[in-house]
């Protein structure tokens, strides 16, 4: 029998695949602290992880360990490097998140272009109508958008774009132009040439060496002063502190966050007092149905890993 650690609870349809099972037992972690996951991290043979941190420290006392199952796609809280010389299977819930990130991609949009949040306060204020003029709204109607990264986020998320008529480029450079095409989209290869003319950028890579700060004050001061970044993909990408002082001194318009630096946030974080940035606590793919399709998909990928039938688009390349 398999023993399983749940680092932190998935949902119940996800263990019932776990419990229809004979051949493992799990134990749910709600304690993630590095101390309390050093006492246990030996007794597994997998683990499902959310959003604790699998360190060298930890993974080096994992002695059982085989395969890792991140209820999630990002895995930058796993130290891969020691998955990769250790032999650690390491999986993910590649199609779960797809349909709920997207929407929350368009409900940042929505309501940025709709000032949503300052026209709701006035309503409540009383004020109706009285500071209407102070609030500015447009259309994405015939606005273009660069879809940075073109996973299944990102081809969810183009759909709902050409149905508002949005002028659709994609930087990826590892999908082929034709996918891109195909779906209304034109491919583009020069990231900084691109940011000059859009209106919107939304950020849907993987944080690495490679993508840190890669949205820094910079590349903003080429962009368009009504230009609008949403970012849903990792915090470390878009550069906070650059991005604080661009909305500050009205080099782009407003910016849309699901995903921070450091999460929780730091409470003293400048982001916070900004009144022309939307906020949300990386829940973008928190919705019922999502949570879901990941608890499922993260328990039968522990499953399909040890009855030897791992679907190759759940596995990362290490």
């Amino acid at each position: 029998m398999y023993k399983i650690g749940i680092i932190q609870k998935i949902h119940d349809q996800g263990l019932e695949l776990l419990n229809a099972n004979k051949n493992f037992e799990y134990e749910i972690i709600d304690d993630v602290s590095e101390e309390n996951l050093l006492k246990k991290i030996h007794l597994y043979d997998g683990v499902s992880l959310r959003v604790s941190k699998l360190s060298n420290n930890l993974l080096s006392k994992a002695t059982k360990l085989k395969v890792i199952s991140r209820h999630g796609v990002g895995y930058d809280n796993v130290d891969t490097s020691y998955l990769k010389l250790n032999n650690i299977t390491l999986l993910i819930t590649a199609s779960a998140n797809a349909i709920a990130v997207s929407e929350h991609v368009f409900y940042l949009m929505l309501s940025i272009s709709k000032n949503f949040l300052n026209l709701d306060n006035e309503v409540r204020m009383g004020n109706f109508k009285n500071n209407i003029n102070k609030f500015e709204t447009f259309e994405l109607h015939n606005k273009e958008i660069l879809i940075a990264g073109f996973g299944r986020i990102g081809k969810n998320l183009i759909k709902k774009c050409i149905g508002f008529n949005m002028k659709v480029k994609v930087f990826d450079p590892f999908v082929d132009e034709k996918i891109i095409t195909d779906m209304g989209g034109e491919k583009v290869d020069n990231f900084d040439q691109s940011l000059i003319t859009l209106d919107f950028l939304s950020v849907h890579m993987p944080f690495n060496e490679k993508t840190k700060d890669l949205i820094n004050l910079k590349k903003m001061k080429t962009m368009k002063k009504t230009s609008v970044i949403i970012n849903t993909a990792r915090g470390g990408i878009v550069n906070e502190i650059d991005l604080n002082q661009a909305l500050n001194e009205n080099i782009i318009f407003a910016a849309g966050l699901d995903v921070f630096s450091n999460e929780p946030i730091n409470i003293d974080n400048p982001l916070l007092k900004n009144k022309r940035i939307i906020l949300s606590p990386h829940t973008a793919a928190l919705t019922n149905e999502c949570k879901i399709r990941m608890g499922k998909e993260t328990a039968k990928n522990i499953i399909d890993f040890f009855e030897k039938k791992i679907n190759k688009n759940m596995l990362v390349k290490l």
